[in-house]
């Protein structure tokens, strides 16, 4: 007898309603969402700001609406961790960022990392390769997963850096518009070549107008990083690419999720609608075109 397929899990990062968390949170159960994921870096979700019984009163609250947590955002921005000088705080901050992210209970802290440099012998190699081998660490002994966002490399780039940490805590948040419109990657291969390493993904799509530098984009040593609504503004009214609805962009949606169920993948695709002037019409759209992909 055939397997039975499940419907997919179906999470919205709440900051893309730009409502505020617990109006965010609101709105997500109103979509339709089973899920949410959650910045957690400043503001009133940053661990530093949030007492036990904070944290409690959050967990019992997402939980009181229906809801869970797929993920954290722990992105601490800047070159992710291409810096060695300050790389000692951003580890720091993430692993409280993690200790957060389980009380809530979810196992999952999203982020960015900067781009991974060609050569394994430079110094910021070196220096992103030291600070995820100590975060893998930390993530694999909590029974977790620090989860890199996927568009500043390629894939099997990706992977070959991945493959030298010495664990998995360290793993992949699997984002297929932005390997469209950064990368020009593919994501349906891309999926067969990180399958062992991805742990949440976000749905999201877009169109890529022109190759671009990631290091324009991302940031990297040498080169001012855009901050999030900077790339925000980019995917907007850009010239290199941009954000579109769900079905609208280079996404092969049909072959991109039957190659997530080829590797078992059964977690969560969260929304991430970082464009748009009704973000919470273009979210519930998102919604229901997942739901006719179950």
């Amino acid at each position: 007898m055939a397997a039975i397929i499940q419907p997919w899990k179906i999470g919205v990062i709440v900051d893309s309603f730009r409502v505020g968390v617990r109006e965010g949170l609101v709105k997500a159960k109103k979509v339709g969402a089973d899920g949410v994921q959650i910045y957690a870096v400043t503001g009133e979700m940053d661990p530093a700001n949030l007492s036990s019984a904070a944290r409690k009163e959050w967990k019992d609250y997402i939980e009181s609406l229906g809801l869970h947590i797929s993920a954290l955002v722990g992105d601490l921005g800047g070159h992710g961790f291409q810096d060695k000088l300050a790389n000692a705080a951003k580890v720091e901050k993430s692993k409280r960022i993690l200790d957060l992210a389980v009380e809530l209970g979810t196992n999952v802290v999203t982020t960015h990392i900067g781009i991974v440099p060609d050569d394994r012998n430079s110094e910021v190699y070196e220096s992103m390769h030291l600070a995820c081998e100590e975060l893998s660490r930390y993530a694999t002994s909590m029974n977790a997963f620090f989860a890199i966002e996927t568009g500043p490399e390629t894939a099997a780039h990706l992977k070959s850096f991945l493959g030298g940490l010495g664990s998995k805590g360290v793993s992949v948040n699997f984002d297929p518009a932005n390997m469209v419109m950064v990368t020009g990657d593919d994501p349906v291969q891309g999926v067969y070549t990180l399958k062992d390493y991805i742990v949440h993904t976000h749905a999201k799509d877009g169109i890529r107008l022109r190759e671009v530098d990631p290091r324009l984009i991302y940031g990297a040593l040498g080169f001012d990083p855009l901050d999030h609504d900077k790339i925000a503004e980019q995917a907007e009214s850009g010239d290199a690419f941009r954000e579109v609805p769900l079905g609208q962009g280079g996404v092969v949606w049909d072959a991109y999720l039957k190659a997530l169920r080829d590797i078992g993948y059964n977690g969560y695709l969260t929304i991430e609608r970082e464009v748009g002037d009704n973000p919470e019409a273009d979210i519930a759209a998102a919604v229901q075109f997942l739901k006719g992909k179950s």
